[in-house]
């Protein structure tokens, strides 16, 4: 998972989007609102095609889940579910790109902790604060607290709810993005023995070509440095390190 950014609206979709959510209000406020009616009629109007191409151009060029970046974004995904929530059906900021199996496994739950979602939606926050990644297994899970020894709950509840730790084919995926970026570091660092460094930017670039599940923002933390390849790196390549922190690392990054 990693961090999306929310790109803007043209001023006429952006309205259309508000039209549409005032006339569900209104509907609703009269026990008139048919939410996926409502919801059909819009995604099919050609009012609404923007909307679908800034979040497709915000999943990037593969267009993948933004929840779990490996299976193809098939479709628009409210983070408030609009049957429960029918006032964010048409809230730009509620909109995702996810997958059939992420939207299966999530459905109408959404489980809230004094009005706040439990679950991480990663167009609004670093999902890094909250998760963890396993690079012997592949698996994500709930970061835990140096402090205090906890887990995140935010993040718990997010594996929980999408089996981040249990979708087999989803691990293996994650593990061989992850061992294709230790390779590109390990080579780079072979092949600059007795000079002074790898290039640089050419690394970098090379490493974000390579990383389909949104892993540099771990690999280029406190976490990823405890991995072996990672620490090389850091150690006998620090202006390396410090680049990388600078482009991928999340803001959870040392903490």
């Amino acid at each position: 998972m990693r961090r999306m950014v929310r790109e803007n609206l043209d001023s006429d979709t952006a309205d259309e989007l508000a039209r549409r959510q005032t006339e569900a209000d209104r509907q609703h406020a009269g026990g008139q609102l048919d939410v996926n009616g409502a919801w059909t009629s819009a995604r099919k109007s050609a009012a609404f095609r923007p909307a679908l191409a800034a979040l497709k151009h915000m999943a990037g060029d593969t267009e993948r889940c933004m929840y779990c970046l490996d299976s193809h974004g098939t479709d628009v995904e409210h983070f408030w579910p609009k049957s429960p929530y029918p006032q964010r059906m048409f809230d730009w900021a509620n909109l995702l790109l996810g997958c059939a199996e992420c939207g299966r496994l999530k459905g109408d739950r959404f489980p809230l902790d004094g009005g706040a979602p439990m679950l991480i939606d990663p167009s609004a926050e670093d999902p890094w604060e909250h998760l963890d990644f396993d690079s012997d297994t592949g698996n994500l899970m709930a970061r835990v607290d140096a402090a205090s020894g906890e887990p995140s709950r935010k993040g718990a509840a997010t594996v929980d709810m999408l089996k981040l730790d249990a979708r087999e084919a989803l691990s293996k995926l994650y593990k061989r993005t992850f061992l294709r970026l230790r390779s590109e570091v390990d080579s780079a660092l072979n092949a600059a023995r007795g000079t002074d460094s790898p290039n640089a930017v050419a690394l970098l670039d090379r490493l974000h070509a390579l990383d389909d599940h949104g892993l540099l923002a771990w690999c280029f933390s406190e976490r990823g440095a405890r991995e072996q390849t990672l620490g090389r790196l850091r150690r006998e390549s620090p202006g390396i390190w410090s680049q990388g922190e600078s482009r991928f690392a999340s803001t959870a990054a040392h903490r």
